[in-house]
């Protein structure tokens, strides 16, 4: 592409070309060899094999399928021998693998296919080219390097090309780039410089960009992958996700618990294995035995339910996400973003509307709202003196032209008046369009028999061609330096009557104009972004614009936005650049705006945060943002005005545009994650006291108080309604005014740890006073069953403290999570059955009405005793 910014001539004769006659048949066919089609790679779909490969490497799917391998292998040695089995276990162990992953790859299968509706490519583009010589018109795809194709106002560029001609030619970059303002060509610049940036090749187009006004010509120079759109979609490709910062929690705590379950299970096995041979009771069955619950305890140390649990939160999450606009392509997109502390978001079309907009008219010393606009010449001169026009669609304006004349177009209407009558009213005489070089546009109409002048641009420019004094200018410059300083646009307005047989000579014309005033234009923020900005801090976010537009436009926008405090850097892309890691990575953290910023340094800047240990959410709309898009943690795209490609390499897309969105997206996350804690919290306590009771008992030379089959049923029904239900908990609304988790923080807190050895050991004196003093003084018959009942129900309890990760009362709550009521009644009534009427199945004998009374108030003990606790606490 470089090698292309240099004079026409050499490029027409290095492509073997001809601006008159095109490329004829044998050059096509030379260039469809040497170039190929206009046409992108795109990556193969992942197949559903390699979907559900992928997600049996999560690490809680792994312990899992161990789990299920040694309970399966446990239960045929077991059924071989003529003993007990329990396959119902296996079962329930690959139902909830089967469960989690159909869960993930159904909710990601029906966000793909709405991704897929939202991003259909419209009907090709057709093309104008001169090939043999003839004017042709064809599909874009069959558009070849060397072509010399057609520019007109409205086209979007379809491939990269030199300009050969351009006639107030300017093209919309935005969406490539991030330059707000269009950028004005010239067909006849020669760049030197081969580092010169994209935004800056005023001498080239580029494909993805729209013509906003005036035409030209181009020699095709770049098709399909090759062209700078290309280039970026390729990057893509090479771009790999990184494991999320909640799969890196749960791979640490599934080493942990597995280190936990095996140490408990070896440690039981051998003391249970010595006492054997120390009283002569060893024999096959009885060590056979002892290894069975000690493989046992390994599976239920093991929590089935939390794969289902992450499955079923991030489904539920993605159907509310939806409802508010954000459609998630990958689940754990939707945990992830509530983990984000830094946002790294593009400017234009994300923080902005990228659609510019009158903020006021200054005219006869006083200010005008846009809708408010009475002065007739100003009128006529934003309606007669311009080449745009705007249009109306459900409900929705366009704007076909120059964005500038267009927002002045929308301010005559919007001030009552009908810029298109007003046109037809005229009768165009001469027409002078605008250049870097006028530094202004007039146009000369005959309106009522009348001649009359009207011209519009810089107000330099416009201040000079008018009669007026020295005073009156100083005053306007001083009311215009005030919105020059913050990066708004000003033009400025003038007209005079003229001589009706008035010469074709501008000089002339553009003399002696009286002064009209002149209106501020500019790109403004979305309204919705000053309050989710304010949200972002309060809730410890750090927000980066990382911005294709220019230094002192992105400056003002962050001002605007209150992005800056007195340790804030603003720089350009080439000074991060010239930075090494080690001086980015010493910055990083103050810098607030980078400029100019290209996809490789938004990539590196990313990149970079992520080392330093941030989780980081990048947003944008351009092609220019999509690398580091899919290169975020949680990368998010713009579904009305985002570009194909960076939908296509997003994690989450705002079918809105709105800014606002992503905040709501992080009290979700964040809601999500709480509730993780929450399953955890409750199932490591119900873990922990199991595993204790069974260590200390045959410690103590005592039988171990669970059978197989007790333990199974535990760990079962604690991983089912209960885990459910807190998993589902309400998002709580506090949740945006704390500090977000840091990347590395463990998922299980040192509170957490704090609570559950306090629940548990609760849980374990109160099991161990049964166990050796009978306090419920019941009979020695009842004494197992009342010990496996009393287990039961002092979980089924402690699940209400789970419900709470801090120190305030579980009543406080109490009744925000019906789901939880209804699970602890079915818990509760499911121990009563099981109790009751299957003990054949798990050796109990039936209890008495009293004795449940019994059961029951010992195992609220666990809720009082926590309740006194938290009170300590709280003082």
């Amino acid at each position: 592409m470089d090698s292309f910014l240099g004079s026409k001539d050499d490029i027409i004769k290095t492509l073997n070309t001809n601006t008159k006659i095109g490329l004829n048949e044998e050059g096509r066919k030379l260039s469809l060899e040497k170039y190929g089609q206009n046409i992108f790679t795109k990556e193969k779909n992942i197949s559903l094999f390699q979907k559900i490969l992928e997600s049996l490497k999560e690490p809680m799917i792994l312990m899992l399928i161990f789990a299920g391998i040694i309970a399966v292998a446990v239960n045929s040695i077991a059924y071989f021998n003529g003993e007990h089995t329990d396959f119902l276990e296996c079962l329930g162990i690959f139902i909830a693998i089967s469960l989690s992953i159909t869960i993930t790859i159904v909710m990601e299968g029906k966000s793909a296919k709405a991704f897929e509706a939202l991003n259909k490519i419209n009907e090709d583009i057709r093309v104008k080219v001169i090939r043999d010589g003839n004017i042709e018109i064809i599909n874009q795809k069959d558009l070849l390097v060397g072509d010399i194709a057609f520019i007109e106002t409205g086209n979007k560029l379809s491939a990269d090309g030199r300009l050969i001609e351009s006639v107030s030619l300017n093209i919309d970059e935005s969406s490539l780039t991030g330059e707000s303002e269009p950028v004005e060509k010239d067909s006849e610049a020669v760049i030197t410089d081969e580092k010169t940036p994209v935004a800056e090749r005023i001498n080239m187009a580029y494909s993805g960009s729209f013509v906003t006004t005036g035409n030209g010509k181009m020699i095709v120079t770049s098709v399909g992958d090759a062209t700078e759109f290309g280039k970026i979609a390729r990057e893509l490709s090479k771009t790999h996700k990184t494991s999320t910062p909640l799969q890196e929690k749960l791979a640490e705590l599934g080493k942990k618990i597995a280190i936990f379950g095996i140490t408990a299970a070896v440690i039981v096995f051998i003391i249970q294995a010595f006492n054997f041979i120390r009283t002569g009771n060893a024999s096959f069955e009885t060590i056979s035995e002892a290894f069975i619950t000690s493989i046992v305890l390994i599976v239920a140390s093991v929590p089935e339910g939390l794969p289902t649990i992450v499955a079923v939160s991030l489904s539920v999450n993605i159907i509310k996400m939806a409802r508010q606009n954000a459609l998630v392509k990958k689940m754990a997109a939707c945990e992830t973003i509530g983990s984000v502390n830094v946002i790294c978001s593009d400017k234009t079309g994300t923080l902005t509307e990228n659609k510019m907009t009158l903020n006021t008219l200054f005219t006869k010393h006083k200010y005008t709202e846009p809708e408010n606009i009475r002065d007739e010449n100003i009128i006529k001169n934003f309606s007669i003196n311009s080449t745009a026009d705007i249009d109306y669609k459900n409900n929705q304006v366009k704007f076909l032209g120059n964005p500038t004349e267009c927002a002045l177009l929308l301010a005559v209407n919007k001030s009552g008046f009908h810029y298109k009558e007003i046109r037809e009213m005229a009768e165009i005489i001469y027409e002078y369009p605008f250049s870097s070089d006028t530094k202004n546009m007039t146009t000369v109409v005959k309106i009522d028999n009348e001649t009359v002048v009207f011209s519009k641009g810089s107000p330099e420019k416009i201040m000079s061609i008018c009669s007026m004094s020295d005073d009156e200018k100083k005053f306007i410059e001083e009311e215009i330096e005030k919105f020059q300083n913050e990066a708004k646009r000003v033009i400025a307005f003038a007209h005079k009557t003229a001589d009706s047989n008035a010469e074709n000579i501008r000089e002339k014309l553009e003399s002696s104009m009286i002064y009209d005033g002149f209106a501020v234009i500019s790109d403004p923020v979305r309204k919705e972004v000053y309050d989710a900005v304010n949200k972002c801090k309060s809730a410890g976010i750090n927000i980066k614009m990382l911005t294709g537009d220019n230094i002192v436009t992105a400056k003002a926008i962050a001002r605007e936005l209150k992005m800056l405090d007195e340790n804030s850097i603003v720089l350009e892309a080439k000074d991060i650049d010239a930075m090494d890691d080690t001086a980015l990575n010493q910055n990083l953290s103050k810098i607030s705006v980078i400029a100019r910023s290209t996809p490789a340094i938004k990539m590196r800047v990313v990149n970079a945060l992520k080392y330093m240990g941030n989780v980081v959410a990048v947003t944008g709309d351009g092609i220019n943002d999509a690398p580091a898009i899919k290169n975020a943690d949680v990368g998010i795209a713009m579904g009305i005005t985002g570009t194909e490609v960076s939908k296509e390499a997003s994690d989450i897309v705002l079918l809105n545009d709105s800014f606002a969105t992503i905040v709501k997206a992080v009290q979700w996350g964040r809601g999500i994650y709480d509730n993780f804690q929450r399953f955890i919290q409750f199932q490591l306590t119900v873990n922990l006291a199991s595993v204790v009771v069974v260590l200390i008992s045959t410690l103590t030379g005592l039988k171990s108080p669970f059978s197989a089959v007790q333990l199974l049923w535990i760990n079962i029904i604690m991983d089912g309604p209960p885990a459910i239900a807190l998993g589902l908990e309400p998002i709580r609304s506090n949740l945006m005014k704390r500090m977000p988790i840091k990347r590395n923080a463990s998922i299980v807190t040192k509170r957490m740890i704090f609570k559950i050895v306090f629940s548990a050991s609760v849980m374990i004196v109160l099991f161990m006073l049964q166990s050796k003093l009978n306090i419920l003084n019941i009979d020695e018959s009842q004494q197992s069953s009342v010990l496996f009942s009393m287990f039961v129900m002092l979980q089924i309890f402690n699940s209400f403290n789970s419900r709470e990760l801090g120190y305030d009362s579980i009543f406080k709550y109490f009744f925000n999570n019906k789901l939880m009521l209804l699970s602890m009644a079915a818990a509760f009534v499911l121990q009563i059955l099981a109790t009751q009427f299957a003990g054949g199945f798990f050796n109990t004998v039936p209890l008495s009405f009293n004795t449940w009374l019994k059961i029951i108030g010992i195992s609220f003990i666990i809720i009082l005793a926590a309740e006194i606790f938290k009170i300590f606490v709280r003082l």
